[in-house]
């Protein structure tokens, strides 16, 4: 199963990356380009724990819906977002947050495995591991701007 890891230093408050991290709006900003919309549950303002999204998206082209629920919470540290619905296998997505000196490190541990077993497989090998970091890297990147500001 794949894993991304992914740090980014942003200068801004911990509390405040953290909150930009689970705002449904900004990630809605960041994912622009697959025309992405919040559809039920939770569709704007902080997702907080035990609630859900669900998403609608497209992306090579075909139309996704995907449900995700806030699962663990540890204010401003830490939260994880897991499907409950959707088009993959599994899809489990820790946020962590960190002090470091006048920063904040911001780590995402994004875990997923297609379907449709091998077929599944070769297609995480191929391309889509690094589509999934392109998107959260563009997700990262509207974070930061955003709590930099």
């Amino acid at each position: 199963m794949p894993i991304i890891i992914l740090k980014t230093l942003i200068n801004a408050p911990i509390e405040h990356c953290f909150d930009l991290s689970r705002n449904i709006d900004l990630h809605l900003q960041s994912m622009k380009a697959s025309g992405e919309n919040a559809i039920a549950g939770k569709k704007t303002g902080l997702i907080n724990l035990h609630e859900s999204v669900t998403w609608r998206a497209k992306h090579f082209g075909i139309p996704f819906e995907m449900t995700n629920k806030i699962s663990k919470m540890e204010y401003p540290t830490f939260f994880v977002d897991e499907m409950v619905k959707g088009p993959f296998k599994k899809l489990h997505h820790q946020h962590q947050f960190k002090i470091m000196g006048s920063q904040t490190e911001m780590t995402d541990i994004f875990e997923f495995q297609a379907p449709l077993g091998l077929l599944g497989w070769l297609v995480e090998k191929i391309f889509l591991k690094n589509y999934m970091l392109k998107l959260i890297e563009k997700r990262n990147k509207v974070i930061k701007l955003q709590a930099e500001r």
